[in-house]
């Protein structure tokens, strides 16, 4: 288990550390923090998870700690040393920590949890001390697609675009779901192509799926695959084509980004802690939406035509309304 040292850490490496903050509303309530393997550096899912923690720290006066999971196996030793130490409340970054909060939940049942990316309702002991922290992805992956099926509509060849996801699990799968149903929204005649890695760290694993969409005329790559799915970005900046990021706003990796289906775990994270602090805290879910800022679109392309922004700001507003609905949440 390793502490992490700052916002983005100094690799997997980083030398122990631990972050305290002694002012504010929430002084002596202590948060625990537990990456998935991606770890801090991922530039995305852990990375923002990270920034609620610090701003929970700055403007709630919290104490953090947190660890990054070398491994699997790391999940439930770290989520248990939290709960064993008192902490206020302990949460999991990812699907993948599911069963393992599940299993730690359901043994520290007075220490409070909280977990990005999980249905509480769906975990088989139910854990009345957990809190899940969902997201509307199929919302801006409707968006990202949409905007992608205009982009490939104006190139000329055959329509194509790819996805890249790490794991066939429910958040990815809502990702390339709507994003799968705005490109052929925006263009009925699309061809969609998409790819598991299996993996959310090995950037060579994504990059040569995304080789083989482009290879097949994918013009736009959509990654749903944290660190891995960089591989995904590089590829499509190595064949000169468009890179869409996820979670983070992603356009700082260059001008090959069209736009990025950004997630906001930062405030998720922060609002599970806030909850807490507030003495409010209680098992279930909460569900984060276009309409309520919990997802949306990153910076767009400068060199996208302003007309294709109008009509992606359109069916924004209209996903909001409810005249856009049932969108997709899962891949064929």
């Amino acid at each position: 288990m390793l502490l992490a040292a700052g916002c983005g850490g100094g690799g997997k490496e980083s030398s122990a550390n631990t972050t305290t903050s002694s002012s504010g509303k929430g002084s002596g309530k202590t948060i625990g923090l537990v990456t998935d393997i991606g770890g801090l550096n991922d530039r995305g899912f852990n990375h923002l998870s990270y920034v609620g923690l610090l701003r929970a720290q700055s403007e709630l006066g919290i104490k953090q700690r947190v660890f990054q999971a070398k491994s699997t196996q790391d999940y439930v030793p770290n989520l248990s040393t939290f709960a064993r130490e008192g902490y206020a409340l302990t949460i999991g970054v990812g699907f993948t920590e599911a069963t393992a909060i599940d299993t730690v939940a359901t043994t520290f049942p007075k220490s409070n949890f909280a977990i990005v990316d999980v249905d509480q309702k769906e975990e088989p002991h139910k854990p009345a001390n957990l809190l899940g922290l969902l997201f509307r992805e199929q919302e801006t992956g409707y968006l990202v697609g949409y905007l992608a099926g205009l982009e490939e509509k104006r190139r000329p060849g055959k329509d194509v675009i790819g996805s890249v996801g790490g794991q066939k699990q429910p958040p990815v799968d809502r990702f390339i779901a709507g994003y799968q149903a705005g490109a052929k929204a925006a263009d009925p005649g699309i061809t969609t192509l998409n790819g598991y890695s299996e993996d959310f760290s090995d950037l060579a694993k994504c990059k040569q799926i995304a080789l083989n969409q482009i290879e097949q005329g994918a013009g736009v790559v959509f990654q749903v695959a944290g660190g891995c799915g960089l591989g995904a970005l590089d590829a499509a900046k190595e064949k000169g084509v468009w890179g869409i990021g996820v979670d983070a706003d992603q356009s700082f990796l260059g001008p090959h980004i069209l736009t990025s289906a950004v997630k906001r775990v930062d405030t998720a994270v922060f609002d599970a802690i806030k909850v807490v602090v507030d003495g409010k805290f209680k098992g279930g879910n909460i569900v984060f939406g276009l309409k309520d800022n919990g997802v949306g679109l990153g910076k767009i392309s400068p060199k996208v035509p302003k007309s294709e922004v109008a009509k992606v700001m359109k069916v924004r507003a209209d996903i909001i309304s409810g005249k856009i609905k049932n969108i997709p949440t899962e891949v064929p």
